[in-house]
């Protein structure tokens, strides 16, 4: 391998090395798809009920679901209760060290105590296991040895064990916690079904996310409304929908009867289309030329509905009715997008 200055060069490393980093990548992926297949047909077994054990209590959990580890564990851990947290149970990561020096205290008798230490030796949750245990939390552990100090003192275990990692010294944390997280997904996700934790949920629990501002925001929240939305009587001439067409800046105006309630539409689509056809448009009237019958959604409906209507009659613009039928609002595709709802 060429060294300049202490430097392995690029193209040393494409030329002499890229086939053996490529193989090495291959096989820890496989190492760690194994682990999981391994965990999976683990659950099958009998050794499942500890895994339905473990759902059923967190289920009937009064408190928090409070996970914990140090070291590489402590890091899965946090993620488990982060997915957790964000799919209907309540949790949150105790670190094991932090544990000893105060954050104890974060931990209740209606907790459920999930302690994940690949080894089932590790000291600092061995520490606070007793205390865990004598204030009548229930204690879930998460190891790769059943015969650990960890495994013995949890009411119910569950084995993230892997026959190899996949550092080739074998030493590196890396399939088990892989498989570790995997089991903690398996358990956020199997807690999530059975809470019937839904869409809507999670977007209340995402309200910054994409989802979130799918599922919360209702077409009421971005609609034009008052003197923004254009609207003209019926009997009026095309030009002077026109100039309400200029002057609210929607590409169309809503035509509406004497209860306010459209009637028909007229967009610039439609102009362009009447000056193709070399049409004297100033003796037309817009009863004369726009389309009966209007796409139309309600306040109360989500803005993503809004968006599928426009998507399948291929428009870019939607009145909004109330349940008279009287024209409250109008929304334009660009209204959509700066929500960010599309």
């Amino acid at each position: 391998m060429s060294v300049t200055d202490g430097k392995i060069l690029p193209n040393a490393f494409q030329s002499e090395s890229a086939a053996q980093a490529l193989e090495l990548a291959c096989k820890t992926l496989q190492i760690e798809a194994d682990a999981i297949l391994a965990l999976k047909n683990r659950l099958a077994s009998p050794a499942g009920e500890s895994f339905a054990r473990a759902v059923s209590s967190l289920l009937a959990c009064n408190g928090r679901v409070v996970v914990s580890g140090i070291g590489k564990s402590g890091h899965i851990a946090r993620k488990i209760a982060s997915t957790m947290a964000s799919t209907g149970t309540p949790a949150l990561f105790v670190h094991a060290a932090e544990a000893l020096h105060g954050d104890l205290g974060m931990i209740t008798k209606n907790d459920a105590l999930i302690a994940i230490s690949n080894s089932g030796e590790a000291a600092e949750l061995l520490s606070i296991v007793p205390i865990v245990k004598r204030m009548g939390a229930t204690l879930i552990a998460i190891t790769g040895n059943d015969a650990s100090s960890l495994a013995q003192l949890a009411d119910i275990h569950l084995n993230a064990g892997v026959e190899q990692e996949a550092c080739p010294m074998n030493l590196a944390p890396t399939a088990s916690t892989t498989v570790t997280l995997a089991l903690g997904d398996a358990l956020a996700v199997a807690l999530l079904d059975a809470r019937g934790f839904g869409k809507e949920d999670f977007a209340r629990s995402h309200p910054a996310g994409a989802l979130g501002r799918r599922l919360l925001t209702y077409v009421k929240d971005v609609m034009r409304t008052g003197d923004a939305v254009p609207a003209v009587p019926a009997d009026v001439p095309l030009t002077t929908a026109l100039l309400e067409i200029s002057k609210k800046g929607m590409a169309m105006t809503a035509v509406v009867d004497e209860a306010f309630r459209p009637i028909g539409v007229f967009t610039d689509g439609d102009l362009r289309r009447l000056l193709e056809n070399a049409r004297d448009i100033t003796k037309l009237s817009i009863s004369e030329v726009m389309h009966a019958n209007p796409r139309t959604v309600e306040p109360e409906q989500l803005a993503v509905e809004a968006v599928e209507l426009m998507e399948q009659f291929r428009i870019n613009q939607v009145l909004v009715t109330d349940e008279t039928g009287k024209l409250t609002g109008a929304l334009h595709i660009h209204d959509l997008t700066r929500a960010k709802v599309i």
